[in-house]
């Protein structure tokens, strides 16, 4: 849409450089261009604004195949004016010069006379091809087709319009032909996916088969090995025991040889000892018995009165010492009794 300002009863205009500009003054042609810019008088203009930028126009049809199956197609149509003065003068791309907006509609004409013969041609085309063949290759003969048709369509031409480019998205049948049909596609990949299943079910089966061979023969291994561990354990055992015996033994044996030393030595001192006693003993007997033999030859020397003196002093040393008498009536009655009787007699 083209910007128009006002100022003091005149009016400026300025396009983009995808519109083409056409300025009449008293139905002369005063300015003829995209993205023109200019002052005019409202009362005396006329203005036509055509785009000229490539244009997508969506559309969206039912058509019927040979066999009588509803499909829609979904296309898109690429067109843009080549001849802006001759659609400006075909169609009503003229504009308010207050507002700078259409006054009618083009665009919309462009696209209904677009649509309709691009529906024309694609329903000619799906009416003669059946619906297996329209859903596998239908694509591309209807865009085909329509790009052909629209390429000879004579009202394009004359109304300045160039069709850049076709492109037809999809043809598609009703919700209930299109499950029936993928219904066998479906239960086909179905089967696919359930021979996988069992096929993947069988090799975990096998694969769980090896791995319980492998832990079985693991587990044998294992108990192989600590069969020999055992063995080893015992020998190794049996080993210890027997150099253990032997160390005692030897132990054994260094203890009586140190036993039999210790005795032996033992008795060496005991002999020598009793050896030792024996002669100390000898020697005091015969010490005694000399001093003995002494003592008797100096008493046989000499007389019986100091014999007497001696055996005296050698009773009084013997006696134990008395420091007092006490002299009960009994034993005094009875000593005095018998001086008395001694002094009679």
């Amino acid at each position: 849409m083209a910007d128009i300002t006002r100022r003091l009863g005149w009016r400026h205009l300025r396009s983009t450089p995808t519109a083409h500009i056409r300025h009449h003054r008293g139905g002369t042609l005063v300015h003829d261009g995209p993205g023109l810019a200019f002052w005019f008088r409202p009362l005396t203009a006329a203005l036509s604004e055509v785009p000229v930028e490539d244009r997508e126009l969506a559309m969206t049809f039912r058509a019927r195949t040979a066999d009588f199956q509803d499909v829609s197609v979904q296309a898109t149509v690429t067109y843009r004016v080549g001849d802006p003065a001759l659609a400006a003068t075909r169609l009503d791309f003229s504009i308010d010069p207050d507002t700078g907006v259409w006054r009618g509609a083009p665009l919309e004409q462009l696209g209904t006379l677009l649509t309709e013969t691009a529906q024309q041609h694609a329903l000619h085309v799906l009416a003669r091809t059946p619906l297996a063949e329209a859903l596998a290759d239908g694509v591309a003969a209807v865009r085909e087709r329509i790009a052909t048709g629209l390429g000879t369509e004579p009202r394009l031409p004359a109304t300045g319009i160039e069709v850049v480019a076709v492109r037809v998205m999809a043809v598609r049948p009703e919700a209930e032909v299109e499950r029936a049909l993928r219904t066998p596609a479906r239960e086909l990949i179905q089967q696919e996916a359930d021979r996988a299943t069992y096929e993947r079910r069988a090799v975990a089966v096998e694969r769980e088969r090896a791995i319980a061979e492998n832990e079985l023969a693991s587990q044998i291994e294992l108990a192989r090995r600590e069969e020999r561990l055992v063995e080893q354990h015992g020998a190794n055992a049996r080993r210890e025991a027997q150099e253990n015996a032997a160390a005692d033994q030897v132990r054994a044996q260094a203890e009586a040889a140190r036993t039999v030393r210790l005795a032996e030595a033992e008795a060496a001192k005991s002999v020598a000892l009793a050896e030792a006693e024996a002669r100390a003993a000898r020697e005091v007997g015969e010490a005694r018995a000399e001093a003995q033999a002494a003592w008797l030859r100096v008493h046989g020397e000499v007389d019986v009165a100091t014999l007497h003196a001696l055996t005296g002093t050698r009773l009084a040393e013997n006696l134990p010492h008395i420091d007092s008498v006490t002299l009960s009536p009994d034993v005094l009655t009875g000593l005095l009794s018998r001086l008395g009787a001694g002094d009679r007699g």
